[in-house]
C-alpha cells in the first residue's frame, strides 16, 4: 500500500482517495478491494473495467453485464453503508455469470484470473498489466519477461 499512496499526481489523488475507504471501514475486505482498484490506478489501467458496481434498483445492470466481456460485478442494495456485504459478487466472462455469490472482490478476481489462466483466454487489453502483475509478479507464473511497466512494480516492491 505504500508503493500507491507515494504515486504522484492525477493517479496518486485517486488512489489517496480509495484508500480512504480503508480509514472509515478496515477490514480485509476493504483493504484487498482498495489495493486491487489501486494496482489497476497505478499502472494507468480504469479499475471500472475490471470491477463494476451496480445497485440492485438499477434496471439497466442487467444488459450492461451481458455486454461485459470479462469481469467482476458488485451488486449493492440501494442505502447500502459502505461497510454492509454487497448483495452479490461474481465473475462475468463474454456476458454470461460464470460465478455468482462469491462474497467479495478479492475472491471473485482471484477466481476470474484463474478461470482466464486455465482457460488460456487472452488478458482483456485494457487490463493487460494489471493481469500481467498477478500472473508474473503476485503468483509468479511465467515471469521471465515483463513489461516497463511490470518490471519497474516489482523493482519497487523488491526494493
Amino acid at each position: 500500500m505504500e508503493i500507491f499512496l507515494t504515486k504522484g499526481g492525477t493517479r496518486g489523488k485517486k488512489i489517496r482517495g480509495l484508500m480512504l475507504a480503508i480509514s472509515k471501514h478496515d477490514n480485509i475486505h476493504t483493504r484487498r478491494a482498495c489495493i486491487l482498484k489501486s494496482l489497476c490506478i497505478y499502472l494507468n489501467e480504469d479499475y471500472e473495467k475490471l470491477i463494476k458496481e451496480y445497485l440492485d434498483t438499477d434496471s439497466e445492470a442487467k444488459s450492461c453485464m451481458e455486454q461485459t466481456v470479462m469481469g467482476v460485478y458488485v451488486i449493492q442494495k440501494e442505502g447500502a453503508e459502505p461497510e454492509d456485504d454487497p448483495e452479490d459478487v461474481g465473475v462475468l466472462i463474454e456476458g454470461v455469470e460464470a460465478n455468482t455469490d462469491l462474497g467479495n472482490i478479492a475472491q471473485a478476481c482471484a477466481l476470474l484470473f484463474g478461470l482466464v489462466y486455465c482457460l488460456n483466454l487472452s488478458y482483456p487489453p485494457e487490463l493487460k498489466c494489471t493481469f500481467e502483475v498477478l500472473q508474473k509478479i503476485l503468483l509468479n507464473l511465467d515471469g521471465q519477461k515483463l513489461s516497463s511497466k511490470a518490471q519497474f512494480l516489482k523493482n519497487k516492491l523488491m526494493g
